[in-house]
Formats: structure tokens, sequence, C-alpha cells
């Protein structure tokens, strides 16, 4: 609910489907509609497109909840609602495996493909973040490919332990999967996640993993330990430690820069300005040229 500068009420919600995100507004019969849905139902919308302050969105002239039943005579499909990785999930998990089939040290190798069984149906499904970066059905996954397709790279032009880099690529966000709770589209913050934070709960996700398997090395969980604490590169940005080694720097560098990528290809996407310049991206702090993207 917001008031407008003439002192009128006004809804924003959100709208997805699997292509995009955009902000609707409600103005009429404002009190109806107030408290008459949840975030992530499925909802039939009518309404014009408009652009304000650089951005599309759509004012709504009418709004229902679905009948799934009804709808679907009409074309309604659940998964064509859902924001989704553009890449197959298949395709994703199955390069993903084949890197960690790939791996040459043994216990690397088994704690990782132990977690990811364990946790392979919400690996498909998750996003990577609430909302700022692959914030979509998938996200997770497509994250940690492609930050693990250049940490490979990254690792053997500096010569860094290859194994161990991929090992914090699979699992510095591990900690995501109880941090966030997600739902027909919609991701929200758990308990775990309001009062302990993924980092947190990463690690003692890893510590636990390792002490199930016999003979992990203490020096190869440290470093292990040290990578998903120190991901995010700085204390400013919330790493309780900060990166010590050459995999932890990789990695952090890594993260950030595939989570920033997907923000500009984003913002560059839905940008409705004219121009070959987007309007002011707060998050990022600039413009954007949308000809070379």
């Amino acid at each position: 609910m917001r008031t407008s500068r003439n002192g009128a009420d006004f809804l924003v919600l959100t709208l997805q489907d699997v292509s995009a995100q955009i902000t609707a507004k409600i103005f009429d019969d404002v009190a109806r509609f107030a408290g008459e849905f949840d975030a992530g139902e499925f909802v039939r919308v009518e309404g014009k497109a408009s652009v304000f302050n650089g951005q599309l969105q759509l004012v709504a002239s009418s709004i229902r909840r679905v009948y799934a039943e009804q709808d679907r005579l009409e074309g309604f499909r659940e998964d064509e609602c859902v924001l989704s990785a553009p890449r197959p999930i298949d395709d994703m998990w199955a390069e993903l495996d084949a890197r960690v089939a790939a791996m040459r040290e043994g216990h690397l190798r088994v704690l990782v493909r132990r977690i990811l069984v364990d946790h392979e149906a919400q690996l498909r499904e998750w996003p990577a973040a609430q909302a700022i970066h692959h914030a979509y059905r998938g996200g997770f996954l497509e994250h940690l490919v492609k930050m693990a397709e250049v940490a490979d790279g990254v690792s053997r032009a500096y010569g860094a332990d290859a194994d161990l880099v991929l090992a914090g690529v699979i699992l510095h966000d591990i900690g995501k999967l109880q941090e966030l709770a997600y739902e027909a589209g919609t991701a929200s913050y758990t308990r775990e996640g309001n009062l302990i934070g993924h980092i947190a709960l990463g690690l003692i996700l890893v510590r636990e993993t390792a002490a199930g398997i016999s003979g992990f090395p203490l020096d190869l969980r440290s470093q292990l330990e040290h990578l998903v604490l120190s991901h995010h590169g700085s204390r400013e940005h919330g790493s309780p430690v900060e990166p010590k080694t050459i995999e932890a720097f990789i990695l952090a560098m890594v993260d950030e820069l595939d989570a920033k990528i997907n923000q500009v290809r984003r913002a560059v996407r839905e940008d409705a300005s004219e121009g070959e310049f987007t309007a002011w991206h707060k998050r990022l702090g600039r413009v954007l040229y949308k000809g070379g993207s």
C-alpha cells in the first residue's frame, strides 16, 4: 500500500511469468484488493503498460485469482508463470555433475557429492537470492554452473587448486537452502535465515558433512571452511573473515562477477527508457550502455 502526493491510496505489486518481472499498480478499488492476495498466488490481470521513471510498469484495470481448471482452457500453465533460468535444469545439472566426477581430490569429491545428492531437489529449484541476482527458479544452479566454468579457467591460469575452488563454488552459498524458503516462484527468509544467515548455516553443513567422512584432512577442511566464510570478499560485505588464500580470492571475485553480470543483463533487458543507455540503476550506481548487451 502506498499513498500518492495527492493523498490517494494505491497498491504496488510485482507480477512475473517465465520470462520477466514487472511492477504493477492498482488505483481503483484499493480497499477491496488490499488484503486479497498472498505472495506466490497465480492471478489473471488486465491492464495497460506505461513508463514511470524510465521503468516499464502495468496499470491494472482488473485482477482476480486464477481458477486453474477453468483458466487452463484459455491457456493458463503454472510453469509458464514462474520466472525461471533460461537454460534447462537437466542440462545444467549434468554439467555440474560431470565437473564433480572429474575432481581428483577424493575427500572433496565425496563431500561435495554427498551434499549434492542430499539437496538435489532444492538445488534444482532454488533461486540464488530473494531479489538481487539470479532471483528465479533454477537461479541458484545457474549461478553455480557459470561460476564453475569461469573459476576453472581462472584457477588453471593462476595455478590454484582447481578442485578446492570448485568445491568452494558449489558450497559457498549452500546455506541459502536453509536461509530461504521457496514456493510457487516466491522466496522468503526462514527463521534460521533471519537469525543465523547463510554463511553460518553453510559452515555448519560443511563441517558436519566432513565429520562423517573417514580421514577427512583437517587442513583441507579448514581451507574449505575459509572459502565459505570469506566468499563475500570483505567484512564490510558480510564475510566474517576476508580471503587469505589464492583460492578464496578467486572464489570471491568470480562470485561477485557473475552476480554483477546477471544484474547488468537484467537491467538492460528490462529497461524501457529510450536511447542507448538505461535509466539510472540504483544498486549498480550508474546508467548502462544498451548497445553492447
